[in-house]
């Protein structure tokens, strides 16, 4: 279960990062040359061994993680609206 402190953490986490939006940009699917990267607010990020999928997946997870912990609060404060406990 997720208690308060892992969620402030992982928040703490994701506001320690370049701002969003990140993007993944693949060779040969996005341009035509040069190499694939994650295109940030600031310096983009150039990955090792990446699949396309992890690039997609860790650019996307800058926008996804803040989503998924203001619906986890939301569904929190609803939850405790209703007197419901364990969420």
């Amino acid at each position: 279960m997720l208690d308060q402190k892992i969620l402030d953490e992982i928040k703490e986490r994701c506001q320690k990062t370049t701002p969003a939006p990140w993007t993944s940009l693949i060779e040969d699917r996005d341009f035509q040359s040069g190499a694939s990267f994650i295109k940030t607010g600031g310096e983009d990020i150039y990955l090792s061994g990446a699949s396309v999928a992890d690039y997609d997946f860790i650019a996307h997870a800058r926008q996804d993680i803040p989503l998924l912990l203001d619906e986890i609060e939301r569904l929190q404060k609803l939850c405790s609206t209703w007197n419901i406990s364990g969420v």
